[in-house]
């Protein structure tokens, strides 16, 4: 039972830190952040919602600059206000911006944000269990190794979740009426729109699929509905 209190400190102490970036989360987002009221972007809102069944589709605008769009915990939908700028400027369409809140709609939808709760906490445990084996094989280094592995994991998750609320907004888009070029157009943007965050990322280690891939999928997509129809 003793060589196994590590692993199980790991995942409690993994469990604590998630909960408590939950609370600091949304305590930033509830400072920093209002619901957004633009006349142009709520008809393609009101759009989601009709395919929702729902009456409405709040967003809410978070203060910062990096372009981004996030799902909170408690299932609320945030656009940054840098994204909101590139709409403003006309280098985002409403129907991309639609895009991206039907993407994040998939991640509340999905429970993806449970999901990586218990991810985090698992990896914890696998980081810890792989360190003190590999410790023993490569002393100096097994921390190192143990560390890579569990990073490569984290982010091949992550990428499942993506393709996951991709395809979910795909299948919103296409019911509200507004289809998936907005979708696939946004993506192409995407590198340029977010430029400056930082130098490239090996593909395998990025917590997003590259862009080629996700339209793909979309297209995969597309094409077994039309398929469906014939």
């Amino acid at each position: 039972m003793l060589k196994f209190t590590p692993i199980l400190l790991a995942l409690l102490y993994a469990l604590a830190m998630y909960r408590f970036s939950v609370w600091r989360t949304t305590r930033e987002l509830d400072a920093r952040s209002s619901e957004l009221a633009d006349p142009r972007l709520k008809s393609v809102f009101d759009r989601l919602a009709r395919a929702l069944d729902l009456p409405r589709v709040r967003v809410h605008l978070y203060e910062i600059d990096p372009v981004n769009g996030l799902a909170a915990p408690d299932g609320r939908i945030f656009i940054t206000r840098g994204f909101y700028h590139k709409f403003q400027t006309g280098e985002v369409s409403a129907e991309e911006m639609a895009s991206v809140i039907a993407h994040e709609l998939g991640h509340v939808a999905l429970g993806h944000a449970r999901r990586r709760m218990i991810d985090f906490s698992g990896q914890n445990a696998l980081r810890t269990a792989l360190a003190m084996i590999l410790s023993r094989v490569l002393p100096g280094i097994g921390v190192w190794i143990a560390n890579g592995l569990t990073t490569l994991l984290a982010a091949r998750l992550s990428r499942g979740d993506e393709y996951e609320a991709d395809a979910y907004a795909a299948a919103l888009l296409t019911k509200a009426g507004i289809g998936t070029e907005p979708q696939k157009s946004l993506f192409q943007k995407l590198e340029a729109l977010t430029s400056g965050a930082g130098g490239p990322v090996p593909a395998w280690l990025m917590s997003h699929p590259k862009t080629a891939e996700r339209v793909a999928a979309i297209e995969k997509l597309e094409d077994r509905w039309q398929s469906a129809l014939r």
